[in-house]
């Protein structure tokens, strides 16, 4: 017997004496939960997703369209950054200021290619002002997961308020479950080792957010 077959077995076993549920899962358990906490306004709720980014260390940026591509020229510029990795449905008038060489999402792309590159300019799905949380969902103005998990430092634009909910049981209705989700709160960072924080481990060590009104 394989420690597969041995495994199964006792899950089994342990399972043996539980009755069966007669309604689906999505039923028998209690959706009751609250879906947002408190009242907000809409201004409220977006400055409450600004405050969320900032406290888990992203840095936030407000600007209208006019503005976007200074903005993002300045941020690119300031970082020193040559190259920008571009996914193939970002608007291109997001980079039109911006002087840098621009590198397109490429499946051939190796993770050490895309290692090299400075900076990743998205959109994003949706954003949660109670979480402070960026969620991306594969689209073309976003890119496939790699794009925004190799490079150091990521530019994510966000829609105000069209892609801003309240609270993630908001954002869950507007998702789709089968698409290669990735969610994002503030910059990659870890405490495993002796509570000592260190940011860049699974992700981008710098994230900035520009919330486009």
């Amino acid at each position: 017997m394989s420690s597969r077959e041995r495994v199964l077995g006792r899950v089994r076993r342990a399972l043996a004496d539980v009755t069966p549920q007669e309604r689906p899962y999505e039923e028998a358990v209690p959706r009751d939960y609250l879906r947002e906490h408190g009242e907000r306004t809409v201004e409220q709720t977006v400055e409450l997703l600004a405050e969320n980014l900032a406290d888990y260390r992203a840095i936030v940026h407000r600007a209208d369209a006019g503005e976007l591509p200074l903005l993002v020229m300045r941020l690119l510029a300031e970082r020193g950054s040559r190259e920008v990795l571009v996914p193939p449905g970002l608007p291109p008038q997001w980079l039109s200021a911006a002087d840098c060489v621009r590198i397109d999402d490429r499946a051939a792309d190796t993770p050490q290619r895309l290692d090299r590159v400075d900076s990743v300019v998205t959109g994003c799905a949706v954003a949660i002002a109670e979480t402070g949380t960026i969620v991306l969902d594969g689209s073309p103005d976003q890119g496939r997961r790699r794009i925004t998990l190799v490079p150091d430092h990521h530019i994510c634009v966000v829609r105000v308020p069209d892609q801003v909910v309240s609270s993630v049981p908001q954002a869950l209705e507007r998702l789709d479950p089968v698409r290669p989700l990735t969610w994002i709160s503030g910059p990659s960072a870890t405490s495993d080792i002796e509570l000592d924080r260190v940011e860049g481990v699974h992700g981008p060590r710098t994230l900035e957010v520009i919330l486009l009104g």
